[in-house]
């Protein structure tokens, strides 16, 4: 794979020293820990090993990766084990994209708030999309749906938001039949974003109540419960964007897209320009044009850039994807043997752990395509550590 000319690494090694030093008390310690993993990912720092081809004899070192969740180059690995394991639970029907999104108010708040917020906005979209299809005007059926969180914009802007994927259909209350959506049609979306705006927003109110919820800066005087509620009345008249898209073209798509979306990061290093004296250029697609005018260059200061890329970290412990319904973890396995009997599907065969082909080598040559083999083993560095401070010492 060949690297790209510049990378967030970059950027972070070039300027993220001078820029932590000047905002020590506005950075969290997850926001430090990702810059540092970033910063040393592939690098000697955390140590890796020497690779050599028997076929043409060429040796190359390997430098660990970082694997953290937020870092723009470990992310295909992942995203490919994850997918495999998603491979069998595909049913052979037509699956549904909805998009729902919070409205920019509440988008600020959630910064820091987040741990609340993206829970809420996770738990009431998945509630929304049940709740409309278990109702028998639309479609009556128990369904399953993988939603996974973004929180950010094409310009790294802070837009949270959650992508779900969901099955064109589900079973009967009774189990007995698979009930099918119309062709080309899921849910109505008028009908999700009205039940979406109230149930968030009637959970976010009792978040606040609960004293759940914290407020700085601009926004210090809605810790007043006055200020909350009048604060919160316009938006239970605002429109709130739920969209669903056109059926995806067989289960093949839906793991194609869920490939570029399941863990995708604030932004990709193929999107950086450059880095210079301006600042830093990278592409973003501005959705509110039209055609190829979408397509622009933005240039910003790497400060904003390095803060921008860090409103994104999750919290720890946070998980960006979750099943719900059918597929959720607990019974999941049953619920899709069912599904495919319904359906009139082949079961899975079980796995005896024997693989139904080898597997493809871990590290190819770049010259010759051969398999290469590990001859020495690199180390991490070792990291400076001053002796813990006893207690009531500054």
């Amino acid at each position: 794979m060949v690297r790209p000319a510049l990378e967030v690494a970059d950027i972070f090694r070039a300027h993220g020293p001078a820029w932590r030093t000047a905002q020590h008390a506005h950075l969290s310690l997850g926001q430090l820990k990702v810059m540092s993993a970033i910063e040393q990912c592939r690098s000697a720092a955390l140590g890796g090993h020497v690779l050599h081809c028997p076929a043409c004899a060429h040796d190359e070192i390997a430098y660990n990766s970082c694997r953290n969740r937020h870092c723009p180059k470990c992310q295909a690995s992942a995203a490919k084990r994850w997918l495999e394991a998603r491979q069998t639970e595909l049913l052979p029907v037509d699956y549904y994209h909805v998009v729902f999104t919070l409205p920019a108010p509440i988008s600020a708040i959630a910064y820091t708030n987040k741990s609340v917020i993206y829970r809420l906005l996770f738990e009431v979209a998945a509630e929304t999309l049940q709740t409309i299809a278990a109702d028998p005007k639309h479609l009556g059926a128990r369904i399953g749906a993988t939603l996974v969180l973004h929180t950010w914009g094409s310009a790294l802007t802070h837009h949270p938001h959650v992508h779900g994927i969901v099955p064109g259909g589900g079973l009967s209350f009774d189990g007995e039949r698979w009930v099918a959506c119309k062709p080309g049609f899921f849910l109505p979306v008028r009908v999700l974003s009205r039940l979406f705006r109230r149930r968030f927003l009637e959970e976010l109110n009792q978040a606040h109540q609960k004293g759940q919820l914290k407020f700085f800066g601009e926004f210090a005087q809605l810790s007043d419960a006055a200020a909350f509620a009048e604060w919160i009345t316009p938006m239970r008249k605002c429109e709130w964007v739920v969209y669903a898209k056109r059926p995806f073209a067989g289960p093949a798509a839906v793991l194609a897209y869920l490939s570029r979306y399941t863990h995708r990061v604030a932004i990709s290093n193929s999107r950086l320009i450059a880095m210079d004296e301006r600042g830093v250029t990278f592409r973003w697609k501005d959705y509110r044009a039209k055609g190829a005018t979408r397509y622009k260059t933005m240039t910003l200061d790497a400060e904003e850039f390095m803060r921008r890329f860090l409103l994104h970290v999750l919290p720890s412990g946070f998980h960006r994807i979750r099943h719900y319904g059918l597929i959720a973890n607990a019974g999941r396995k049953n619920n899709l043997s069912r599904a495919r009997e319904l359906l009139n599907v082949a079961p899975v065969e079980p796995d005896n752990g024997v693989p139904a082909e080898p597997a493809p080598p871990t590290f190819v040559c770049p010259h010759c395509g051969a398999a290469m083999v590990i001859i020495e083993i690199l180390t991490r560095e070792q990291t400076i550590r001053g002796p813990p401070r006893l207690r009531g010492t500054p």
